[in-house]
């Protein structure tokens, strides 16, 4: 006579009433994730379903199972693992995801007082550049000289900036 613990004599329910905590336990240990381990015995056992006969009867229901959680857990490290952007802009890094908006007013301040210290053609030619983006050609058209004096004034007007930046910084 068989043994009532037998995986050919137990229901599918009953399998997975006995089961499932230890099948969490694995599948947690395998993906290191609460809730990919889930997800992982949620997919074994849907797919154990409709085989349950076949793999009972073998006696190696939980062999099955514990591939399948790995099985799940490696096709999707594969599938994210492709989809890892490449290196990320140094740009993005380094902003603030969550700007306090206090801290927003007051770079804005900062920045118009800077301005405000640049000789008016230059505040103009910086404004028009990083503002208005504005090509040098249509800066020198705007404010009547050529386009070398035009990259000249933003030159000169970034290069106070900076230095200002930089005094304020160190004090």
């Amino acid at each position: 006579m068989s043994d009532p613990d037998e995986p050919a004599t137990l229901s599918f329910e009953h399998y997975v009433a006995t089961r499932s905590a230890a099948l969490l336990r694995f599948a947690y240990l395998v993906t290191r994730n609460r809730e990919d381990a889930h997800d992982a015995v949620q997919d074994a056992l849907t797919g154990l379903f409709p085989r349950w006969r076949q793999v009972a009867a073998r006696g190696q229901v939980d062999a099955y199972v514990r591939r399948s959680v790995v099985n799940a857990h490696v096709s999707r490290w594969r599938t994210v693992r492709r989809l890892v952007p490449a290196a990320e802009p140094a740009s993005l890094r380094a902003a603030p995801t969550a700007q306090d908006p206090a801290a927003r007013v007051a770079d804005i301040d900062e920045a118009l007082r800077l301005c405000g210290t640049l000789p008016p053609v230059q505040r103009a030619a910086v404004v028009l550049r990083f503002y208005e983006d504005r090509s040098f050609a249509e800066i020198g058209q705007i404010l009547g000289c050529a386009e070398a004096t035009a990259r000249s004034h933003v030159h000169r007007a970034l290069v106070s900036l900076r230095a200002q930046l930089e005094g304020s910084q160190d004090a």
